[in-house]
């Protein structure tokens, strides 16, 4: 290839990020199956250096240099800083207490049993070298590959709840309702794992001076215009996320409690509709293919693919009988929980900036990363052909 400028081949690689996944989306039909931000998820892993750099290595190494790499993880960071704060303010929790026994139950189960088998499944791989990151416990590594198998994505849930059209009927605000319990809890468990006691001092000082924070926030978002409170809330989320990564605990956990304290209803919905549809449309794309380029192969293809089927396994046996056991207890109707069970396994996203985190405090290995990706993906691919013949048998 001629010799471009950095400008030029950061362009470059925008025009493939944008391109690719959208003709494979739209030739190949795949939006049954993927929609296209699982389709984009697995363009990123595609462009990675096991695929792409193994095949090409010369124009791999050429248009993905470390200073295009570090412009595209500039995007990326705040790319996904803004979807996990978009997350926050959407969560309802109100809806969550008037139906606390219910929601409780489910959400615990749905949760804690899918935590404890991916956690079984996370000892061999301990035992194992190369999963381990260097700066990994190995409680956190146990912890944290659990609760990536428990994971479910409030965000792709919504999109493939809206394709199965009960996002608004009973079923899909129950399901949005436990969903939402549980994504409160992946963040606080993203916490404790991420507690690192030689820095306790500066992460106590960020959570007291956060809740402080949040409360002067708060008054001052009703008391503003609601034009502005848009801008305001980007201004928080940046300070949040400053605040989480001096303290040690990820800029990401930061831009979670950010958007979490901040009430859905000072906005017009259809706004935050529209701006969460742009932010994965516009730059959430540049977020999938950096996670792509961090993926990782060497310890063999046969490797990576046979942890992700244990993961795999873990995470939908142990979803699936949480619901079921949940159902039980509260006297479901017959095929109400494979239903719940199945549409709760939708990890993707949420799931994918949690294994970023592990990956970025050094707790699991590329290799690692690369094998819980290729779970989310699967899991979530699921979904759809699998409900889709559920819900025409069973009326809900």
């Amino acid at each position: 290839m001629p010799v471009m400028s950095t400008a030029e081949l950061y362009l470059v690689a925008m025009v493939v990020i944008m391109t690719v996944p959208y003709l494979i989306w739209r030739l190949g039909r795949t939006e049954y199956f993927a929609p296209l931000v699982v389709v984009q998820i697995v363009t990123g892993i595609l462009l990675g250096p096991g695929m792409l750099g193994a095949a090409f290595p010369e124009v791999y190494q050429q248009v993905f240099n470390p200073q295009v790499i570090q412009a595209l993880n500039g995007v990326a960071w705040w790319a996904v800083m803004l979807f996990v704060f978009l997350s926050g303010i959407e969560l309802d929790l109100s809806q969550a207490w008037q139906n606390r026994r219910e929601t409780g139950i489910t959400a615990g189960f749905a949760l804690l049993t899918p935590l404890l088998l991916g956690s079984l499944a996370a000892w061999p791989l301990l035992l194992t070298p190369g999963w381990i990151g260097p700066a990994g416990q190995s409680w956190q590594f146990v912890a944290g590959i659990g609760m990536a198998c428990a994971v479910t994505a409030l965000p792709i849930l919504i999109l493939l709840m809206e394709k199965l059209d009960i996002f608004r009927k009973p079923l899909g605000q129950r399901v949005l309702r436990y969903a939402s319990l549980d994504d409160v809890l992946i963040w606080g468990v993203l916490a404790l794992i991420l507690l690192d006691w030689t820095r306790v001092a500066r992460q106590g000082i960020f959570l007291l001076s956060f809740a402080v924070a949040a409360l002067v926030l708060r008054r001052i978002m009703r008391a503003i215009p609601e034009r502005d409170r848009l801008y305001v809330g980007l201004i928080w989320l940046a300070l949040c996320g400053l605040g989480a990564d001096w303290s040690g605990l990820h800029f990401m956990v930061g831009a979670f409690l950010a958007g979490v304290v901040i009430d859905a209803k000072w906005f017009d919905q259809d706004s935050l509709d529209r701006l969460r549809h742009n932010v994965l449309l516009v730059i959430m794309p540049v977020f999938f293919l950096s996670t792509g380029l961090r993926t990782n192969w060497t310890m063999g293809g046969a490797a990576v693919f046979l942890a992700a089927g244990l993961l795999l396994v873990a995470s939908v046996a142990g979803k699936l009988l949480g619901v079921h056991l949940a159902g039980r207890i509260l006297g479901w109707a017959k095929g109400e929980a494979s239903i719940i069970g199945w549409l709760l396994q939708t990890k993707a996203l949420i799931m994918i900036i949690f294994v970023n985190v592990l990956l970025d405090k050094q707790i699991i290995t590329a290799e690692m990363f690369t094998a819980l990706l290729l779970m989310a993906v699967a899991s979530t691919m699921l979904t759809v052909p699998t409900v889709t013949p559920m819900m025409r048998r069973v009326k809900l």
